[in-house]
């Protein structure tokens, strides 16, 4: 694995300091629940049951030694959401390593990233001969037909081979195996290859279970992509770790999430802040299904949630927001706003929870107690980027005893442990030398009573360099001019914050896993100077 291996020994000391017994793997945090407890639902299925689970792991686990795949393997898996695609990602990782992609791409980008992975095999659909089959069959890669019977258990699958085996290492994978890879969203470079550890899988899904208090009473609603880290860990491997059930959507829609609320009748469910503004367009018509089906808590994470919209979801689902930060490189979770009775600050991700969450200077290695770069250190953080030394270099960096890892968001906490973001370091808008926070302009914006979604960028400009811009979209049924969004901001905002262009759009554009894509927006909407 180059130089990721090399830096697993690092992250197995930090293990050592700063965890009880996380040094376990996927399979383990999930084999010893009770068999006959639901573990995965979907709609119109019944559940598979974790003594079922365990049936199914070991028919992969035969299934793929028979076709020569084994420890160490790296197996790509292009399933449609739901219910197979959670349970794939859980049995194949019960023998080599997964690499999930998101089955939208195209040729091209199968080809890239099957090539960039080193694939040996990929899982496909029965039948599925469109995008990812071209790429495979271009790299002379193994096919895994998945099938499935209309009336199985949720997730219940059978793995045939297209062509012959081989030698396989039939060992089971320990706590320092890859578990799973996945790459980093690239804005303007490669995107990178973040290999993520069996331990750190285990140890950010124990994070979660302990911050939001799971137990084999709650049940989650998926609706998040499981080709994206906050689904594979929050949603499924957290759940499963406490011995809960996650009923797995095909994919997000609003029109149908209260329809699959009361067919699943989850205590909770995950999902980012596009998402949960849906949910709440339609929440007035579907007051009944709320009531009927109380949920203990919502989450938020992936992308900051403005703080009106998380007070809106807490008064109308009567239930707290808990919002989460976390990023690929952490295995998720890294803060959490806690669970009654402490606070849920609107504004903030909340407090440590699970690594240990620090303040950096930006350029040099040392840690300070004012704004600065977020950096973290324990269990659930990647041993390294695979194959990429300079960004390792730029990373990573040791100080007070640990190994911290840069995450590229600046950020502060207060006087009460709460961490906030004061926004990604290369989205922080530079007006001729004035620093603007593009998070902190979002909440203002959000807070004006017609506006749905805003997300605030940079707009280029011949002197200044940088100008804030903003683009909003309205509630159903308001109505509200680019002067009207302005001038509310232009009463809670500095002048030099308040955006000098409103775009009143019917969808803002959207990246894959539903985040609002801040870089490059403007270019996307062909905005320039005088437009």
């Amino acid at each position: 694995m180059g130089d990721a291996n090399a830096l697993g020994h690092n992250n197995a000391q930090i293990l050592e300091d700063g965890s009880d017994d996380m040094t376990t793997t996927l399979a383990a945090l999930w084999m010893a629940q009770d068999k006959a407890a639901p573990a995965i639902g979907a709609p119109g299925h019944d559940w598979l049951s974790y003594g079922a689970l365990s049936t199914l792991a070991d028919e992969t686990v035969a299934a793929l030694h028979s076709a020569g795949i084994g420890r160490g393997d790296r197996v790509a898996i292009v399933l449609p959401n739901g219910p197979e695609m959670a349970a794939a990602f859980i049995c194949v990782a019960n023998v080599a390593t997964t690499c999930p992609l998101n089955p939208a791409y195209k040729v091209d980008e199968f080809a890239f990233y099957l090539d960039d992975l080193k694939a040996k095999a990929i899982v496909l659909a029965e039948g599925e001969n469109g995008p990812a089959f071209e790429a495979a069959k271009a790299q002379a890669l193994m096919v895994l037909r998945l099938g499935t019977e209309p009336d199985a258990p949720a997730g219940q699958f059978t793995l045939r081979a297209e062509g012959g085996g081989g030698i396989a290492d039939t060992s089971a994978p320990e706590a320092d195996d890859v578990a799973l890879i996945l790459h980093t969203s690239g804005t303007t470079s490669r995107p990178k290859i973040v290999p993520l550890l069996q331990s750190n899988i285990a140890a950010s899904a124990h994070n979660i279970g302990a911050s939001l208090e799971l137990s084999v009473k709650d049940r989650c609603l998926n609706v998040m992509p499981l080709f994206h880290i906050h689904g594979l860990i929050a949603a499924v491997s957290a759940t499963l770790a406490s011995g809960g059930s996650v009923w797995c959507a095909p994919g997000f829609d609003a029109l149908k999430f209260f329809g699959w609320m009361r067919e699943a009748q989850p205590t909770w469910y995950t999902a980012v802040p596009t998402m949960h503004q849906a949910i709440l367009s339609r929440a007035s018509r579907n007051a009944e299904t709320i009531a009927d089906v109380p949920l203990r808590f919502l989450r938020s994470s992936s992308a900051s949630l403005p703080g009106p919209v998380m007070e809106t979801l807490a008064a109308t689902f009567s239930a707290p927001v808990i919002e989460g930060y976390g990023m690929t490189e952490a295995t998720h979770q890294m803060a959490s706003n806690p669970l009654p009775p402490r606070a849920q600050k609107p504004g903030a991700v909340g407090v440590e929870a699970g690594p240990l969450v620090r303040i950096a200077h930006e350029v040099e290695n040392h840690l300070i107690d004012s704004v600065g770069e977020i950096v973290i250190s324990g269990p659930n953080v990647t041993p390294g980027y695979e194959g990429n030394p300079d960004a390792n270099a730029k990373s990573f960096f040791e100080a007070d005893g640990k190994r911290w890892f840069r995450t590229g968001d600046q950020g502060q906490f207060d006087d009460d442990g709460y961490l906030t973001l004061t926004g990604r370091l290369k989205e922080i808008i530079n007006r001729g030398g004035e620093k603007v926070s593009p998070l902190e302009v979002d909440g203002v914006l959000s807070a004006h009573p017609a506006v749905a979604q805003v997300v605030t960028f940079a707009l280029p400009h011949p002197k200044l360099g940088e100008e804030v811009a903003a683009a909003a979209v309205l509630k159903e049924g308001t109505d509200a001019s680019e002067a009207d969004i302005r001038a509310f901001a232009a009463e809670r905002l500095a002048a030099f914050k308040v955006p000098r262009k409103v775009v009143i759009l019917d969808e803002i554009p959207k990246g894959a896993t539903g985040k609002l894509q801040r870089i490059g927006l403007a270019e996307k909407l062909g905005l320039t100077e005088g437009a």
